[in-house]
């Protein structure tokens, strides 16, 4: 099972040294991937009471195609990881152009994590349709994996038209591996028929098995080899310490899980270093694993 960490957005603050620091501890500690989380703009509660996502304004995000950017020249090994990209908000043409550019300044480390969000505020300040969304995103990994694998594509669907052109630079992996987020019945239908793996929130309890159990059940009735999807599971540093970790990690290895993260967030951490120290316990928790 490949271990990472998750890069802590809302309180690793602007300092791009802690940032640079943040990243070079998870490939120094041997960590297989770093995975950063996505929100353009926060929403204000008092304006918004109807959203019950956990992020508002006051929650800082750095832009993760650009973070990956930067994080691409100061590390050489570890995979970069989009846990999730909101899709569906964003221009598609352009989500596969800054892709295959992370992808190509890092060698081939991207993983897209993708998924159709919560904040209808988002959609509406990027201009793109909240109400469509998930049906869109299948259109839209279609036409990514068209772009990252042509040097010129003509495509004519439901919500895009693209005539005789291309994004060069290609990326590396060709396409770049798609992973999704989510848990709607919708989703895990989505992660059989379009994704290369799936992001999953929560613990690895009885809903967790009962997801993963849908996911095979799908897969096998699509007939597609199960062993082609993975699985990604997170661990949250709020848990207890180093030996629950360690079993929140085990667990999600019982349910098939190929890949689990720590997120270090709202788990008390006051600086950069005490994410750091945090990751680094897990590691040391996880090594046998």
């Amino acid at each position: 099972m490949k271990v990472g960490s998750i890069f802590p957005q809302t309180e690793i603050g602007s300092d791009t040294g802690a940032i640079r620091e943040f990243a070079q501890a998870t490939e120094s500690l041997g960590f297989d991937f770093l995975l950063a989380f996505d929100h353009v703009l926060g929403a204000n509660a008092e304006t918004h009471t109807e959203l019950t996502g956990p992020y508002r304004h006051y929650d800082a995000f750095h832009e993760p195609f650009v973070l990956f950017g930067y994080l691409a020249a100061v590390t050489s090994s570890v995979e970069l990881a989009t846990g999730i990209i909101i899709l569906p908000q964003r221009q598609t043409a352009l989500v596969a152009k800054q892709a295959a550019a992370v992808d190509v300044l890092s060698e081939g480390r991207l993983r897209l994590g993708i998924g159709v969000g919560w904040n209808y505020v988002e959609y509406e300040a990027l201009g793109e349709n909240w109400r469509n969304r998930g049906a869109r995103s299948e259109e839209q990994i279609e036409v990514m994996r068209q772009l990252w694998t042509n040097e010129l594509i003509t495509y004519e669907g439901r919500w895009h038209k693209i005539t005789d052109a291309g994004i060069l630079p290609l990326p590396v992996q060709r396409p770049i591996p798609v992973w999704l987020g989510g848990a709607s019945d919708r989703t895990v239908r989505r992660i059989v028929s379009t994704g290369d793996g799936w992001i999953l929130t929560g613990r690895p309890d009885d809903r967790a098995k009962g997801l993963i159990d849908k996911l095979h059940s799908y897969a096998e009735e699509a007939g597609r080899d199960i062993d082609s999807i993975g699985i990604e599971g997170w661990v949250s540093a709020s848990i207890g310490g180093p030996d629950e970790w360690s079993k929140e990690a085990e667990g999600w290895k019982a349910l098939g899980a190929t890949h689990v993260s720590l997120n270090t967030m709202r788990a008390g951490f006051e600086t950069p270093e005490a994410h750091i120290d945090a990751i680094r316990r897990f590691k040391d928790a996880t090594s046998g694993i």
